[in-house]
C-alpha cells in the first residue's frame, strides 16, 4: 500500500484522525495519539471517535511553530 505524504494543507481531509495527524506532522502513529490527548490540542469527540477539524489543526500548527505555513 502506498503511503500518502501531505504536501499542503489543501490535501488534508476535513477532519483528521490520529493517523492523518501523525502523517501530516511526520511523527509516529503513537505520537499522533499522544498529541490528540493533550489538553490544548483542538480535538472534537464524535461518538467514540476523536478527530481534529482541519482548520483547527492548521491554527494549532501556526500557533505552535510561531509562523504561518
Amino acid at each position: 500500500m502506498k503511503e500518502f505524504i501531505y504536501k499542503s494543507y489543501d490535501e488534508l481531509p476535513l477532519f483528521l484522525n490520529a493517523d492523518t495527524v501523525a502523517k501530516a506532522l511526520g511523527v509516529s502513529l503513537s505520537s499522533g495519539y499522544e498529541l490528540m490527548h493533550e489538553k490544548d490540542f483542538p480535538t472534537l469527540k464524535i461518538g467514540s471517535r476523536i478527530v481534529v477539524p482541519k482548520e483547527s489543526f492548521i491554527r494549532w500548527v501556526e500557533q505552535n511553530t510561531g509562523r504561518a505555513a
